[in-house]
C-alpha cells in the first residue's frame, strides 16, 4: 500500500488543519452552556437533541474505523453480500423507534442499566452495569481504537503507539469537555464529510471504469447478489437470517452507545425521526463502503490483501490536493466512535456505579467531575489494550469484529426482549442470563474463536447461527425459569397515556416510506 503522506501537499495540510479548527470551534460552543442554564450537557445532552443530530450521531457512533476497510474488503471478494449487515438493520432500528423508545423515554433513564433496575430490582442493575462496562471497555475502545492505530500505521507510517495515543486524545476532548452534545454536534458536521469523500472516490472510481454499466458488466454477476445459497462458507443466508437479529437487536435496541442518543432526544418524536434517519443513512453503505471495493476488482483484481482495497483507490484514483481530505475522513470516523464510546462509559459508570454504590448524594458538579475522570481512565485502558492487542502476531481482527459482539450478544438480546414482550418475565431468569448465561456464551465464543478455531475444526457451525443457537437455549432457559419460579418477582410496566407513546403521523410516514425503499431494494438485488 501507499504511503499517502507522500503524497500530501500543502494544501491538503491546510485542509486538515481547518478542519482540525473547525471542529474544535463546533465542539468548543457545544460544551460550553448557555447562560442561566445548569452544567449538564455531559451525559444526554439536556434532552436537547433533534432528528439530524439523533441520526447523525448514531451513524457516526455505527461507522467505525474498521468499516471502511472491511466493507471495501469484502466488497472487492465477495460483491454486495456484507451489505445486510447495514441494510437488514431497518428491521431492528423500527424495533428500538416503536416498541424500545417509548419505554426508555418514559422510564426517564440515563442508561440501560438503570431501566432494567427499575424492573427487577438493584441486582439486576448492578450485573449489567458491570457487563455494559467491561462491553464498552474491551468491544468498543479497545477494538475500535486498535481498528483505528492499525489503519492510520498503515496510511500514515507512524508507530502503533503514536498512532492510538493521538487518536484516543482527540476524540477523549470532546467526551472530556462536552460530553454527548458536543459529540453529536461534531458528528454530524463529520458524517456530511464523510459522504462527500468517499461518494467523491465511488464517483471517480465508476468514471475510471467507463460508466455504471461498464461496472455492473465488469464484475462477476454473483457479486451483486445480496442472498447466498445455505451452502456458502461465508455469507450464508440462514446465518443471516438467524443469527444477525441476534446481535442487531443487542446492537441497536440495548447498546448503550447506540441507545444514549435516543435517551438525549427534545421528545419521543424526535428520537423515533432522528432513529429513522440512520435507517436512510444506511442505504449509504452501499455506494460509499461497499462499492469502492467492487471497483478496487475491477479496477486491480491482483491485490495481495483485500483489505487494501479502499486505501489502494485513494491512492491511485485521488489527485493530489485530495489526500488531505482521507486523513480528514479518518478522523470523523474515528472521533465518532471512540467519542461516543467514551460518553457511554462515562455515564454508565457515573451513573450506575457512582451515584447508586459510592456517593449516593452526589451533586451535578460532581457527578460531572466523575464522568470526566472516567473518560480519562477509559483512554488509558484503550490505549493500553489496543498495544495489547498489537502485539499478538497473526490474529486478523477484521474478521472476528462480528463475531465477538455474535458471542457478546445473546444474553442481552434475551433479557431485554422478554423484558418488553412478556411481563411474566422474573428477576430470576433475568439475573441468571446475565451472569451464568453470560459466561456461558462468552465461554463459547472464547472455545471458538481461540482453543479451536473454525480454520482447524471443521465441526463448527457459521458463527452467527451458533449465536443464534446460544440466544435460543438462554430465551428457553429464562422463559422456563420464569414459568418454575415459584416466588417470582416481575416488574410492573410505567402506566402510560396512549397518547404519549402512540407514534405520530409524521413517524409512520417516514417509517412506512423507508420499509417500503427497503423491500424495494431488497426485491433489485435478489
Amino acid at each position: 500500500m501507499n504511503n499517502i503522506t507522500d503524497r500530501l501537499t500543502a494544501l491538503d495540510y491546510f485542509i486538515v488543519l481547518a478542519y482540525l479548527i473547525i471542529l474544535a470551534v463546533i465542539g468548543y460552543k457545544a460544551s460550553v452552556p448557555k447562560k442561566g442554564q445548569p452544567d449538564e450537557t455531559l451525559f444526554l445532552a439536556n434532552k436537547s437533541l433533534g432528528w439530524a443530530s439523533i441520526g447523525f450521531n448514531m451513524w457516526g457512533t455505527n461507522v467505525g474505523p474498521s468499516m471502511l476497510l472491511a466493507f471495501a474488503s469484502i466488497g472487492y471478494s465477495t460483491g454486495i453480500v456484507a451489505i445486510n449487515f447495514d441494510w437488514y438493520a431497518f428491521v431492528f432500528l423500527f424495533l428500538l423507534a416503536i416498541v424500545f423508545a417509548p419505554k426508555y423515554l418514559a422510564a426517564n433513564v440515563t442508561t440501560m442499566p438503570e431501566f432494567m433496575g427499575q424492573r427487577y430490582g438493584e441486582s439486576t442493575q448492578t450485573i449489567l452495569a458491570w457487563y455494559a462496562l467491561i462491553k464498552i471497555l474491551i468491544s468498543w475502545l479497545s477494538l475500535g481504537l486498535f481498528a483505528g492505530g492499525f489503519l492510520v500505521r498503515q496510511i500514515l507510517g507512524i508507530p502503533m503507539w503514536q498512532s492510538v495515543t493521538v487518536l484516543v486524545l482527540f476524540a477523549g476532548l470532546f467526551a472530556y469537555t462536552g460530553g454527548l452534545k458536543a459529540i453529536a454536534r461534531v458528528n454530524v458536521f463529520q458524517m456530511i464529510l464523510l459522504i462527500g469523500v468517499s461518494l467523491t472516490l465511488t464517483i471517480l472510481g465508476i468514471n475510471k471504469v467507463g460508466g455504471l454499466e461498464a461496472v455492473f458488466q465488469k464484475a462477476p454477476i454473483g457479486y451483486w447478489s445480496l442472498i447466498h445459497p445455505a451452502s456458502d462458507t461465508k455469507y450464508p443466508w440462514p446465518a443471516i437470517l438467524l443469527g444477525y437479529p441476534v446481535a442487531a437487536v443487542a446492537f441497536f435496541c440495548t447498546d448503550q452507545s447506540m441507545v444514549q442518543s435516543v435517551l438525549g432526544a427534545k421528545n419521543l418524536e424526535q428520537g423515533q425521526l432522528g432513529v429513522n434517519f440512520i435507517g436512510w443513512l444506511k442505504i449509504l453503505s452501499l455506494p460509499l463502503f461497499i462499492l469502492p471495493g467492487i471497483l478496487c476488482f475491477i479496477l486491480f483484481p491482483n491485490l495481495k490483501d483485500p483489505a487494501e482495497a479502499y486505501m489502494t483507490m485513494v491512492t491511485n484514483l485521488f489527485p493530489p490536493g485530495m489526500n488531505g481530505l482521507v486523513i480528514v475522513v479518518l478522523i470523523a470516523v474515528l472521533v465518532g466512535t471512540i467519542g461516543s464510546s467514551l460518553n457511554s462509559l462515562s455515564t454508565v459508570f457515573t451513573m450506575d456505579v457512582y451515584a447508586r454504590k459510592i456517593n449516593p448524594n452526589a451533586s451535578n458538579a460532581q457527578l460531572i467531575k466523575v464522568g470526566r475522570m472516567t473518560v480519562i481512565v477509559g483512554c488509558l485502558f484503550a490505549v493500553g489494550m489496543a498495544l495489547a492487542i498489537d502485539s499478538i502476531k497473526g490474529l486478523n481482527l477484521f474478521d472476528v469484529f462480528q463475531s465477538v459482539l455474535g458471542f457478546i450478544a445473546p444474553p442481552l438480546s434475551v433479557v431485554f426482549l422478554l423484558t418488553v414482550f412478556w411481563k411474566r418475565t422474573t428477576r430470576k431468569a433475568v439475573n441468571t442470563v446475565l451472569s451464568i448465561g453470560s459466561a456461558f456464551s462468552l465461554g463459547v465464543g472464547i472455545v471458538y474463536l481461540w482453543v479451536l478455531p473454525p480454520d482447524k475444526y471443521s465441526f463448527w457451525p457459521h458463527y452467527l447461527l451458533l449465536s443464534f443457537a446460544i440466544f435460543a437455549i438462554l430465551l428457553i432457559t429464562a422463559i422456563l425459569i420464569s414459568l418454575l419460579d415459584k416466588n417470582p418477582a416481575i416488574y410492573t410496566p410505567v402506566t402510560l397515556r396512549s397518547d404519549a407513546i402512540k407514534p405520530t403521523r409524521r413517524v409512520w410516514i417516514a417509517w412506512i416510506s423507508l420499509i417500503i425503499t427497503m423491500v424495494g431494494l431488497y426485491l433489485v438485488f435478489d
